[in-house]
């Protein structure tokens, strides 16, 4: 048995919780789960709830998920890799290259792995194994302006009455005006050309009832690259975000279906 510790009780932990306890997986079990609030934990088995992440390798994951904030990452990140992979879905951390080179130092060292799971990036194989030979890569975020965190920037959803560019430039630069929107850009950019090159697009469209990411991707032999995608949101999370999560620790632990596509 996979043991997984969860991060975070939101929309993608509580199911990634519902789905390992009902069975749903063979091969997996929860080993904690922990989240800052802990009335979010309320109803679920009182063992597998953890009190301090501090805490965290005495219940013996072999892999932790983390679906909460990017800080988890930079204040926990190296030590799980002492004990455990490590999956943070906010990638967004990643984009601070101090952190990102404490966690892959310490996979390194200690022969665990930091798994950037693909989210709503389409095209990651595609991408990768063609990353030495992109030029230039552009990903653009469309949302309607409620399923933006814009605290950072200073505006207010309802001012936004027209499609208006709230930003553009180097994915580096947008990742800490949204951490909690732009974490499939970031692993964009860490799968291609990298967080200064890789150009990234926050459009916010009020007409929209959906999110849209685009990618388009330029090959120094003159290949092109392109995928657009269109979901329902639940929060700043496209619908698909939960299922995309779960195949990844299916992956990531080997217990996932017979037949598969790699």
């Amino acid at each position: 048995m996979a043991r997984i510790g969860i991060i975070g009780f939101g929309y993608v932990g509580a199911g990634l919780h519902k789905t390992i306890t009902s069975g749903e997986c063979a091969g997996l079990e929860v080993a904690f789960a922990w989240n800052r609030s802990k009335d979010k934990l309320a109803g679920i088995d009182p063992r597998l709830v953890l009190e301090r992440l501090d805490d965290f390798a005495a219940t013996a994951p072999d892999l932790i998920v983390e679906a909460a904030h990017p800080q988890v990452s930079v204040t926990h990140g190296a030590a799980f890799l002492e004990r455990c992979d490590y999956m943070p879905l906010s990638v967004t951390a990643l984009a601070d290259d101090s952190v990102h080179e404490r966690l892959v130092s310490a996979a390194e060292r200690t022969h665990h792995h930091l798994i950037l799971p693909q989210g709503a990036l389409v095209g990651t194989d595609a991408l990768l194994a063609w990353r030495h030979m992109w030029r230039d890569v552009t990903i653009t975020f469309r949302k309607h302006p409620l399923n933006i965190d814009l605290a950072a920037v200073k505006r207010r959803p309802q001012d936004i009455t027209t499609e208006t560019v709230i930003f553009d430039g180097s994915v580096r630069e947008i990742a800490p005006l949204f951490p909690r929107n732009v974490n499939t850009m970031v692993t964009c950019a860490l799968a291609t050309v990298g967080l200064d090159k890789c150009r990234g697009r926050m459009i916010a469209d009020p007409a929209l009832e959906c999110a849209v990411a685009e990618i388009e991707a330029w090959g120094k032999d003159g290949s092109y690259l392109t995928t657009v995608k269109r979901q329902p949101m639940v929060g700043v999370s496209g619908t698909e975000m939960f299922a995309s999560t779960l195949r990844s620790v299916l992956k990531a632990t080997g217990t996932g279906p017979t037949v598969d596509f790699l």
